[in-house]
């Protein structure tokens, strides 16, 4: 049986100056399956990382305003299924060439030439607020605190969404970054808008999260993540996956 909701959102900002293009929040019961499938690359792969800070990295990507969309699919239990929404693409794994090019772009482009206190590890712990902040606010129907984050439609769509789930399901979405298990940026590209007289650059970074509610607590007690944990029920569904996409805009003249 499968239980899975995704969120997703084309552009979303938090207080701390991080901008989310997107947002999606994964819950699988059947996360074991892939899990155990599928061989991760270990560039730029971080594994039962918990520690969260913001650094200057993360200062840049600058806030900015659009919509959201959210997606689920509903099987299993009724008294789990979660309110259907929209389909998109889903990213859980990092991919080898996709890795070796973030490398080379974050090393010899965007640090030389867009940002020289650009730091990537530093990025991916600043991202885990924005996953933080925004998941939180979410799960606990905070969606009147989210204006300022996200446009005035984004907050339409989330008090519809969230009229129809129970306490349960909104509680699924939060995920905290004492939870993650592992991260890691998918996709790192450069964009240039050559439609305007001022050519518009813009970098963008996604990142993918895969948490477990509650290892925080587990490393609390030296519990020891068994390293069959996808395959047993009892954690299989408290895992997540989260994709954020951060944009920031290198424009001359642009703040």
């Amino acid at each position: 049986m499968k239980n899975l909701i995704t969120l997703y959102s084309t552009k979303i900002n938090v207080n701390s100056g991080l901008f989310v293009k997107h947002l999606r929040c994964r819950i699988d019961a059947n996360y074991a399956r892939n899990y155990n499938k599928c061989c991760c690359p270990t560039i730029l792969t971080q594994h039962l990382t918990s520690n969260c800070s913001y650094t200057s990295s993360t200062d840049n990507f600058k806030k900015n305003d659009t919509k959201k969309r959210f997606y689920s699919t509903n099987s299993g239990p009724p008294s789990t299924k979660l309110p259907p929404l929209m389909t998109f693409p889903e990213i859980m794994w990092p991919s080898l060439i996709k890795s070796i090019r973030n490398l080379i772009l974050s090393t010899f482009i965007i640090k030389p030439y867009f940002d020289k206190e650009f730091n990537l590890p530093d990025f991916v712990r600043g991202s885990k607020q924005a996953l933080e902040i925004v998941s939180s606010k979410i799960s606990q129907g905070d969606v009147k605190n989210l204006e300022g984050l996200v446009t005035s439609d984004v907050v339409q769509s989330l008090q519809r969404s969230l009229a129809l789930m129970s306490v349960f399901q909104r509680e699924q979405i939060a995920v905290t970054s004492e939870d993650i298990v592992f991260s890691f940026p998918y996709q790192i590209g450069i964009i240039f808008n050559e439609t305007d007289i001022n050519q518009k650059r813009y970098v963008e970074i996604t990142m993918v999260f895969h948490a477990l509610r509650g290892l925080a607590a587990m490393r609390e007690r030296g519990e020891q993540l068994p390293f069959n944990m996808a395959m047993m029920p009892e954690y299989q569904k408290r895992m997540s996956v989260c994709n954020y996409r951060f944009i920031r805009e290198y424009t001359k003249g642009a703040e």
